[in-house]
């Protein structure tokens, strides 16, 4: 697959981020502008809860969907307060819920808040709307760890796990997709996976394509099943789509 190919694929699976701590609204135009380039449109936008009114003016009209983030980035524990802000996200116009799940907890052997805390989510987060669930693979480190909280996620009915917050030492890394990626197909359930964090190059779209395309098959990964969330990788797709950039995809796709 050439580089234009591949990009043209990931950035129509993007979630184009801005979790910035200085996040102003005039950034929140220009991101909405970005996600309806003549190349896309990305997959959504994925944003602090304060601003998804402004995104639902922006956007509208348009196919990008409006992702926002409760229990950011901490993962805590208080399940009345995060139900709370997804109410709210989705009364404002939230599309989408990325969710950290409580990770702590797992590490320290409490399935049961976790999984509480995804089941009571879920229940709000209905009407064709999208619960993505954040593991924080970089946290939790060990791989039977990674498969466990996976499989929490699904079971708790997420519709989407992802790997990361982005706002940890270690984000996405290949070897935990995979591992997430062998949980989604051992469950049977149309669930997707977000890598997130860390991914700035097309090579590094590239890596979680093709995993993705080998351990599910190659049509598996599209907008409803696969995103990136990124931000800084938009303007090096676009740039492999117009033919600006290098053959940086050659041996990770």
């Amino acid at each position: 697959m050439s580089d234009a190919s591949l990009a043209q694929r990931a950035l129509r699976c993007l979630d184009l981020t801005d979790l910035t701590d200085t996040c102003t609204d005039q950034a929140i135009d220009a991101l909405c502008a970005r996600a309806q380039d003549p190349h896309g449109p990305v997959a959504a936008v994925c944003i602090w809860p304060q601003f998804v009114g402004r995104a639902r003016e922006a956007l509208r009209g348009s196919p990008v969907r409006i992702a926002t983030v409760v229990n950011f980035p901490a993962g805590g524990e208080d399940v009345d307060r995060v139900t709370d802000d997804v109410r709210e996200a989705l009364s404002d116009g939230a599309n989408e819920i990325d969710l950290v799940l409580p990770y702590e907890a797992l590490r320290r052997g409490d399935r049961a808040i976790a999984s509480e805390m995804v089941e009571v989510v879920r229940e709000v987060v209905d009407q064709g709307r999208t619960l993505k669930v954040i593991l924080e693979t970089g946290m939790l480190m060990e791989p039977a760890l990674i498969e466990e909280a996976s499989r929490l996620a699904i079971e708790a009915g997420a519709d989407f796990i992802k790997t990361s917050t982005g706002k940890t030492p270690v984000s996405a890394t290949p070897e935990a997709a995979e591992i997430m990626l062998n949980v989604i197909k051992a469950s049977g359930r149309p669930v997707g996976l977000k890598p997130s964090g860390g991914i700035r190059t097309v090579a590094d779209a590239g890596i979680y394509l093709g995993l993705a395309d080998r351990i599910m098959g190659p049509d598996w990964a599209t907008p409803k099943t696969f995103r990136i969330g990124a931000s800084s990788v938009f303007e090096a797709l676009i740039a492999a789509i117009e033919g600006r950039a290098g053959s940086t995809a050659v041996g990770a796709y």
